[in-house]
């Protein structure tokens, strides 16, 4: 699907008070890779800090809680849990996270396995159907910056095998650099999505290197979705990695601005490029957070004799990546998350080469800590003139075509270190499909006009 879809896109205990969350981290509701500080290593510095936890039981700075082990016991049943998982007035009890790595003073290393299984296939990363697979084997190394005593440097690298890693690799210029082509057959491979540096002073921090895009909700790493599959829009029309530099400032307590430059999309440490990424994240009330992001300019210019789809296209792609996300906390529980994403470019000739328009839209209440139920509403448009999605031998548009998609699913998290997120999701596209099939694009299986798909997947964090 990368190909027929033009595919330039495409802690911490000690430490992590005075660290910055990227735009995305926030605007994707990021929780950090679970990780253990052992409190009593001197070493490390991270000496026990006894602190109150509002039930007079004392604990100490790595978290602690009613009979963790890591503190005093709690005498005061009221605040400790029972039994089940519907409710915090049941008991949900995740426990101690368990790292076999584990972080110290800003330095962790952790990661998950993703094993996954969906009955029909859907482009979408799920495109190997009937099989358990590995999808993610993630592995990751940082070094969080801490910026509350003035400059310190920092960085992360990130580690994937699996079904997702082709799909996560710099495949934005077709001459397998980096990455890319780090192929084990047709369906499993390897990718470096992140090697970045980061280095920051007070509000003000720079990474720099090959980094996740800040474009769009959803990300490629599993833990950080609510679904197991993934939106049209994400995969589509939105960027996956860059390489270049973002700036990020926290202006105020509720705003925050970040910019820089990057070569194009979806490429390694090799030139694709030149455009801009740019944006802000606005705390407007204590429930409503509002993020624009945009990249704009030069896409690709690598390959100018990329076939798709059976039509030779230039590589020169100009335009603009525009995504809007609203977060809403519609109570203790229950949020709604709005997101609309506008994509227009062009050849070296002027001629329309991707012109995307797309709305998502999510309503997840989180019934306790170890349960969450979850709805997720699509609507993808695709102009017709779009020739990187219906390809140059389709002679003839007969008008947009239009990709709907609801999903409900749930995450059941029987420990902290395991989650299940079972799913129903039910496509249909309205348009020409005679048109798609000419060129060579099947959303659904066997170009059908419905479909309604069952998966689950399962992830393991260490």
């Amino acid at each position: 699907m990368r190909l027929k879809k033009m595919a330039l896109m495409a802690a911490i205990c000690c430490s992590a008070a005075g660290g910055t969350l990227s735009a995305q981290e926030m605007n994707n509701g990021y929780v950090s890779q679970v990780s253990y500080c052992d409190c009593g290593m001197d070493e490390c510095g991270c000496d026990a800090v006894p602190m109150s936890d509002g039930c007079g039981c004392g604990e100490s700075s790595c978290g602690g809680g009613c009979n963790s082990g890591c503190g005093d016991t709690c005498s005061d049943d009221s605040c400790c849990d029972g039994g089940g998982i519907f409710s915090d007035g049941f008991g949900c009890n995740l426990g101690e996270p368990i790292s076999l790595l584990g972080d110290c003073c800003g330095y962790s290393a952790g990661g998950w396995v993703q094993l996954g299984y969906h009955n029909r296939n859907l482009q979408l990363f799920n495109s190997r159907k009937h099989d358990l697979q590995l999808q993610q084997a993630w592995v990751y190394a940082e070094k969080a910056i801490d910026t509350s005593n003035g400059f310190d440097l920092g960085g992360r690298v990130d580690y994937l095998y699996g079904t997702d890693g082709p799909d996560t690799q710099a495949f934005g210029i077709a001459n397998g650099h980096w990455d890319n082509q780090w192929d084990n057959g047709s369906d499993y491979g390897h990718a470096l999505p992140q090697v970045y540096g980061e280095a920051g002073y007070g509000d003000f921090s720079v990474k720099f290197g090959h980094f996740y895009t800040l474009i769009g909700y959803e990300v490629v790493a599993a833990p950080d979705n609510f679904f197991y599959s993934h939106a049209y829009t994400m995969y589509n029309s939105e960027p996956f990695t860059h390489t270049g530099a973002v700036a990020t400032y926290n202006m105020t307590e509720d705003i925050d601005i970040f910019g820089g430059y990057v070569m194009g999309w979806d490429s390694g440490f090799e030139d694709n490029g030149d455009a801009v990424l740019a944006g802000g994240s606005v705390q407007l009330t204590d429930d409503i957070n509002f993020t624009s992001t945009l990249v704009a300019g030069r896409f690709n210019d690598a390959n100018a004799n990329r076939v798709l789809d059976g039509g030779a296209i230039g590589g020169i792609e100009n335009g603009f990546m525009q995504s809007n996300v609203a977060n809403v906390q519609l109570t203790d529980d229950t949020s709604y998350i709005f997101q609309t994403d506008i994509l227009d470019t062009e050849d070296a000739d002027g001629a329309t080469v991707r012109k995307t328009f797309g709305i998502n839209q999510y309503l997840i209440k989180q019934l306790s800590d170890c349960f969450g139920l979850g709805a997720r509403f699509e609507w993808w448009n695709v102009d017709s003139a779009s020739q990187g999605f219906y390809g140059n031998n389709v002679p003839v548009m007969q008008g947009d075509f239009d990709v709907f998609a609801l999903t409900l699913g749930t995450n059941l998290r029987p420990h902290a270190n395991l989650i299940f997120r079972p799913e129903i999701r039910w496509d249909w596209v309205d348009g020409n499909r005679a048109d798609l099939s000419a060129a060579g694009i099947e959303l659904l299986e066997d170009n059908a006009s419905r479909q309604t798909t069952f998966g689950i997947d399962t992830i393991i964090t260490f």
